[in-house]
C-alpha cells in the first residue's frame, strides 16, 4: 500500500522543526506549548507550533510511526485535503483541551504531535472498528475498537489523576476531534457500526462535558460529579443491612408507654391493630 502524501509531508515538516528544537533551546522555548505564553502573552500560534516539536527522537519516531501506519487508508477514504484538515483540527483540539485542563498551571509546558496523531488513529478506528492492530512484541493482533476503548479510558483516568509525564488531555482532545470530524466527513461509513461508535465516542464526550461543567472533577480525588456521588451514596445505603424489626413484646411495651404518655388517641392505625391483635391473642 502506498504511503499517505499528507503523512510524509507532516513527517518532513515535523522532523525539521524537531531537529531545530533539539539543537536550539531558544527555538524550542519560543514554539513549545506554554500556558503563560498562550494566556498571558497571547501567543496562540503555540497551539499549533507545539505539534511540530518533540522532546526527543524516540518521541518523534513513535508519533510518526503511528501516523504513517494509520493515515494511508484514511487518505484513500477521505482524500488528502480532508485528512490534512482532520490532522490540524485534531492538533488544535488536543491543545485546547490541554489548555483548559492546565489553565491554572502557569509553568506547564509540553510538545509533540500526539493530539493530532490520536485524531488520525481514532478516525481510522471509527471507520474500521473490527480491524486488528498489532502491538510491539505481541504475536497476535487486537481488535481496533478494544484498543481504542482502552486508550480512551486510560486517557480519561490519566487526565483526571495527572498520571505520568504524558499529555493524556491532548490525546483525548485530539481523539475526540478526530472522531467527530470523520463522522462529519463520512457519516455513512463512520456510523455503519454504531455500537462501536458509541463505545468510543460517548465516554470521551461525556468526560469533556463533565470537566467543563464541573471543574472540581479535575481537582478532587475520587470525585466524578454530583450525579455519580449521589448514586454511590444510594448504593451504599442499600448495601447496609436492614435492622431487624422489634420483637412483638417490645412493640406492645412501646405502644402502652405511648398510651400512658399521650393517650390512646395518639396511636396510629398500625399501632391500634397491633394492640387489638395482642389483646385477641391473650383472650
Amino acid at each position: 500500500m502506498e504511503e499517505s502524501v499528507i503523512a510524509i509531508l507532516v513527517l518532513l515538516l515535523t522532523g525539521a522543526a524537531t531537529f531545530q528544537g533539539l539543537r536550539d533551546s531558544a527555538y524550542f522555548d519560543r514554539y513549545c506549548f506554554d500556558i503563560d505564553g498562550i494566556l498571558l502573552d497571547n501567543q496562540r500560534y503555540r497551539l499549533f507550533s507545539s505539534g511540530l516539536l518533540h522532546l526527543d527522537w524516540i518521541h518523534f519516531g513513535f508519533n510518526m510511526y503511528a501516523l504513517l501506519s494509520f493515515s494511508a487508508m484514511l487518505e484513500i477514504v477521505l482524500g488528502p485535503l480532508q485528512l490534512a484538515l482532520l490532522y490540524v483540527a485534531a492538533l488544535l483540539g488536543g491543545s485546547l483541551l490541554s489548555l483548559y485542563v492546565h489553565r491554572n498551571h502557569g509553568d506547564y509546558r509540553a510538545a509533540g504531535a500526539s493530539g493530532a496523531v490520536s485524531g488520525v488513529v481514532f478516525a481510522s478506528i471509527l471507520l474500521f472498528p473490527t480491524g486488528e492492530i498489532s502491538l510491539f512484541l505481541l504475536p497476535f493482533g487486537i481488535k481496533s475498537w478494544i484498543l481504542g476503548l482502552a486508550f480512551v479510558v486510560l486517557s480519561i483516568i490519566g487526565t483526571k489523576r495527572d498520571l505520568g509525564n504524558i499529555g493524556h488531555d491532548a490525546h483525548l482532545g485530539g481523539a475526540l476531534v478526530g472522531m467527530l470530524l470523520v463522522i462529519a466527513f463520512e457519516p455513512s461509513l463512520a456510523l455503519a457500526q454504531p455500537i462501536f461508535t458509541l463505545l468510543l465516542l460517548v465516554p470521551a464526550l461525556v468526560f469533556v462535558v463533565l470537566i467543563i461543567r464541573n471543574p472540581n472533577v479535575l481537582i478532587l480525588d475520587d470525585y466524578w460529579g454530583e450525579t455519580a456521588a449521589n448514586l454511590r451514596q444510594n448504593l451504599r445505603q442499600r448495601s447496609r443491612p436492614t435492622p431487624p424489626p422489634p420483637a412483638a413484646g417490645e412493640d406492645i411495651d412501646r405502644i402502652l408507654d405511648k398510651i400512658r404518655e399521650r393517650g390512646i388517641d395518639s396511636l396510629t392505625d398500625r399501632e391500634r391493630r397491633a394492640l387489638e391483635d395482642r389483646s385477641g391473642g391473650g383472650a
